[in-house]
C-alpha cells in the first residue's frame, strides 16, 4: 500500500494542476475542507481564478495535437496505469475519502473498486476503438468508397459532485481519455482531496504534459468559466438541476457538446406478492446507502396496500438497528451528511414536512443521534400524499416517502408521475413480472429484485429531468467520439 502525504494534498488544494505541474492558482478566495464527522477543517481549497482556467485550457488544447494520434492500444497503457496506481493507494484512498467525504469504509471501499474497475474496462475500449476505425460503408454508388472512423470530440470539460469522490471522476476521466480527448477536470471543492492522487498518477505513468489538466475551485471561479470557455468542445456535468441548466445554457453558447447527469427522485415499487423480508433489504439499500446522498436513491416507496403495513414494519424495525457513528469504525452503517450545507438542506425538508403534517413513522425523535457529526436521523413517512413538496423534489438525504397504492397499474402510473426518470427498482415475487414492470417505467436503469448494481459494462443516465447522454458501457466512450465518413473515389 502506498501512502499519501496529507501535508502535501493540503498543500495542494492551493494549486492547480496544469501541464503536468503543481502551478499556485491565480485565485485569492480560499475555501475551507471540513471532516463532517469530527466537524473540523482538514484543508482549504483555492476557490480558483478564470485565469487557471485559460491555462489549463490552452495547454490541454496544445496537448490534443499529439494525443489524438496514438492509437487506441496505445492510451490503453495509460489507462491501466491509472487503474494500477489507484490499486497500489487503495487503502490510504478508502481512508481519505471517509475523512473528506464521512461515508462508511465499506462503501469508500465499493468506490475505490468500482474506479479501478472503469479504468480497467475503458482500457479495453480503447483497444478495441482501433479495430473499429477505416471501416468500408455499404453503399450502392458505383465507383465511390466510404469509410468510418470515431474521432475525439477534442478537449473536454469535465465538472464532479462530492458524493462519489473517484468514482464519478473516473466515468469521465477514463472513456475520455480512451477516446483521445485531452480534458479539464474540476472536482467538488466540498471533496476535492481525493481526486488530487489522479495528477499523481498522470506524473508516475508519464501521461504527456497537458492532457491531464486538474483545477480547484467553486462554481464562480472555474466551473463558470469552464463551461463557457470557448475552446472546450465539449463538457460533461454531474451534478444539481439548477446548475445543470446553467451548463446546458453555457454550452449553447458556441454550440458545443453537453452530457449531463442530473437529479433524481426514483420509485421503488412493491408488489403484493412480494417477500416482505427481501422487499424491506432492497429498499433499505436504495435510501439509506450513503445516507441517502445518491442520485439513484429509490426515495418514493410504492408499496401494495396489502403488505403495506408489513413492509413498513419491517422497515421500522431495520431503521431502529441502523447504527450511526463514526464512519472509519467498522461497525457504523451510516455516516453523517457530507456538509453542513447538506445537512441543513436535508433538516429544511423536515420543517416542511412537519408543516404539511406528514405522517412520521421514524425519524430523529425514536433515537439519540451521535453528539458530533453532521448527522441526520434515517426518516420514513408514510401515505406521503403525491402533491407533497417532499414527493416531488429531491431531498439528497436519508429521507424515505411512502405511498400505498391498489394494483400494478397504479404502481407504474405513480412511479412515472415525476419530472424525473433516472432510475427505478421493482420488487416481485415473480421475476418475471418484476422485469415486465420494468420495461414501462420511464427510467434509464431499472432493477427487479435487488439491491442497485451499477455495471460499467452497462449504461447510465436518466430520462426527462435527470439528463442528456450516457455513462459506462460503449455509450459512455461514445459520448466522447464523433464520426467522420471519408468518401471519393475507389482507390487502387
Amino acid at each position: 500500500m502506498q501512502q499519501l502525504d496529507q501535508q502535501t494534498l493540503g498543500n495542494q488544494c492551493l494549486h492547480q494542476f496544469i501541464n503536468n505541474q503543481w502551478v499556485p492558482s491565480h485565485g485569492q478566495r480560499r475555501l475551507a475542507v471540513t471532516n463532517p464527522y469530527e466537524e473540523s477543517v482538514i484543508a482549504e481549497v483555492t476557490a480558483g481564478d478564470p485565469r487557471d482556467v485559460d491555462a489549463a485550457v490552452e495547454a490541454a488544447a496544445i496537448a490534443f495535437e499529439g494525443w489524438q494520434t496514438l492509437s487506441g492500444a496505445e492510451r490503453a497503457v495509460y489507462l491501466e496505469a491509472f487503474a494500477e496506481g489507484l490499486t497500489t493507494r487503495r487503502e490510504a484512498l478508502v481512508e481519505l475519502s471517509v475523512r473528506n467525504n464521512g461515508k462508511i469504509r465499506a462503501e469508500a471501499e465499493i468506490d475505490l473498486d468500482d474506479a479501478i474497475g472503469c479504468y480497467r474496462y475503458y482500457a479495453e475500449q480503447a483497444r478495441a476503438l482501433d479495430a473499429r476505425q477505416g471501416v468500408a460503408v455499404k453503399h450502392d454508388v458505383e465507383g465511390y468508397a466510404g469509410h468510418c472512423y470515431q474521432e475525439p470530440a477534442g478537449v473536454v470539460g469535465l465538472i464532479t459532485p462530492w458524493n462519489f469522490p473517484l468514482v464519478t471522476s473516473a466515468w469521465k476521466v477514463a472513456p475520455a481519455l480512451a477516446a483521445g480527448c485531452t480534458l479539464v477536470i474540476k472536482p467538488s471543492e466540498v471533496t476535492p482531496l481525493p481526486e488530487q492522487v489522479m495528477a499523481e498518477i498522470a506524473l508516475e505513468a508519464k501521461l504527456p504534459a497537458g492532457v491531464f489538466n486538474l483545477l480547484h475551485g467553486d462554481g464562480e471561479g472555474i466551473g463558470g468559466p469552464l463551461t463557457r470557455h470557448p475552446r472546450i468542445d465539449k463538457i460533461s456535468f454531474t451534478g444539481s438541476n439548477v446548475v445543470g441548466e446553467k451548463v446546458m445554457q453555457a454550452a449553447a453558447c458556441g454550440i458545443r457538446g453537453v452530457s449531463l447527469e442530473l437529479g433524481g427522485k426514483s420509485p421503488i415499487i412493491v408488489l403484493e406478492d412480494a417477500n416482505i423480508e427481501e422487499a424491506a433489504d432492497w429498499v433499505m439499500a436504495g435510501i439509506y446507502f450513503n445516507a441517502g446522498q445518491i442520485c439513484s436513491a429509490t426515495s418514493r416507496l410504492l408499496v401494495h396496500e396489502a403488505v403495506a403495513d408489513d413492509l413498513h414494519a419491517a422497515l421500522a424495525k431495520r431503521i431502529d438497528a441502523l447504527v450511526l457513528g463514526d464512519p472509519m469504525d467498522a461497525a457504523t452503517q451510516m455516516g453523517p451528511m457530507t456538509s453542513a450545507r447538506q445537512r441543513d438542506t436535508v433538516l429544511n425538508y423536515l420543517d416542511v414536512a412537519r408543516e404539511e403534517g406528514l405522517t412520521v413513522l421514524r425519524d430523529g425523535t425514536h433515537r439519540t443521534l451521535p453528539a458530533q457529526g453532521y448527522f441526520v436521523a434515517p426518516t420514513l413517512f408514510t401515505e406521503v400524499p403525491l402533491e407533497s413538496r417532499l414527493w416531488r423534489e429531491e431531498i439528497f438525504g436519508p429521507v424515505l416517502c411512502s405511498h400505498t397504492v391498489a394494483d400494478e397499474a397504479e404502481a407504474v402510473r405513480l412511479a412515472n408521475d415525476s419530472d424525473y426518470g433516472l432510475v427505478g427498482t421493482v420488487v416481485s415475487g415473480d421475476a418475471k413480472r418484476a422485469r415486465a414492470v420494468c420495461r414501462r417505467l420511464r427510467t434509464g436503469v431499472t432493477w427487479y429484485n435487488s439491491e442497485q448494481i451499477p455495471l460499467v459494462q452497462a449504461s447510465w443516465g436518466g430520462f426527462k429531468r435527470s439528463g442528456i447522454g450516457r455513462e459506462l458501457g460503449p455509450w459512455g466512450l461514445a459520448g466522447y467520439l464523433e464520426v467522420k465518413h471519408i468518401i471519393g473515389p475507389v482507390l487502387d
